[in-house]
């Protein structure tokens, strides 16, 4: 079980609002499967449609059975697919990505101006009826509009807890001269995430590294976040024996708390995506080793599907 403490940047008044979002968000365990469903905005059309990609990952509404159908899984999305598709999933804790850019022109824009404030997210919450748990947002380090970035980041996090929501953010270090996959420079945006108050950053994770020790040298990226926690991207499309075993080690070696998955997941058959959420739901949520979670993907043992009981925690 996980323990955690419930910011004092949440008032009185939300403190059960946070708490009941939190456990939405990560399925009582404290710790995150999120589906990257902002990758409509991000990536545009190029991981949806193609050689290799199913075709049902076409359609936007893909992403919404899959999180549907997964063990546990949260979905981030923009407000406008939530609002067209939401509420045929009102079982699936959402959470509304608050800006955005997409991947054509300059790669260093200026994506730091909201696209909903908290208070618009707060009103769709409510007239919706959907289960919205939190607000995303992205932020490029070392980018020449960091600043903005970081300030209107600080200010949206703080009004989510404010109205018991939980926040997650990205961030990724970008420019000149910046190491993006450099594991001492990503530990530094961990700790740029725990200064901004941030319940859960999604952070690179050095993937392509030739260190065979890389999972314990990635402790100092959780370690300097605090009691923010890390969960890394998924990446490219692999293998699922690889994809499970590299998960694995950073839940279990690095201390990370989850996985943000994309296209690894997305890009699949909504059958063969559920076979792959259940596989790191068992990983991610009952601690299972990935030897075990293969046999759940390939049918050879049933999906641990339940949550795995009473969360333990301070508030």
């Amino acid at each position: 079980m996980t323990n955690f403490k419930i910011p004092a940047s949440v008032p009185g008044s939300r403190r059960d609002e946070y708490r009941k979002n939190y456990f939405a968000l990560t399925n009582r365990r404290g710790r995150l499967l999120l589906i990257a469903g902002d990758q409509k905005v991000e990536h545009l059309n190029d991981d949806f449609f193609g050689a290799g990609i199913t075709p049902e990952d076409n359609n936007p509404e893909h992403l919404f059975k899959i999180a549907a159908h997964s063990s546990g899984g949260a979905l981030a999305v923009h407000l406008g697919l939530a609002a067209r598709y939401g509420r045929d999933y009102p079982r699936v804790p959402y959470v509304i990505k608050i800006n955005g850019k997409t991947n054509l022109g300059a790669e260093d824009k200026n994506s730091s101006r909201l696209w909903w404030t908290v208070e618009d997210i707060v009103k769709f919450k409510k007239q919706s009826g959907l289960s919205i748990v939190g607000i995303g947002y992205t932020i490029y380090l070392g980018g020449r509009y960091e600043a903005e970035m970081l300030a209107t980041a600080a200010k949206a996090v703080y009004d989510a807890h404010q109205a018991g929501l939980t926040a997650v953010l990205w961030i990724y270090p970008r420019g000149k001269n910046v190491k993006e996959e450099d594991v001492h420079t990503i530990a530094g945006a961990a700790g740029v995430a725990a200064s901004l108050d941030a319940d859960f950053v999604k952070l690179k994770y050095p993937y392509d590294s030739k260190n065979k020790n890389v999972a314990q040298q990635f402790q100092e990226v959780t370690a300097a976040a605090g009691r923010t926690k890390i969960i890394c991207v998924g990446g490219s499309k692999k293998p699922i024996k690889t994809f499970l075993e590299e998960l694995a080690k950073q839940i279990k070696i690095s201390g990370t708390a989850g996985l943000a998955i994309g296209r690894n997941l997305h890009q699949r058959s909504l059958t063969e995506a559920r076979q792959l959420s259940d596989a790191l739901s068992a990983v991610i949520f009952h601690d299972q080793s990935a030897a075990e979670a293969l046999k759940i993907y390939n049918h050879k043992k049933k999906p641990l599907r339940k949550s795995a009981g009473k969360f333990l925690g301070l508030f």
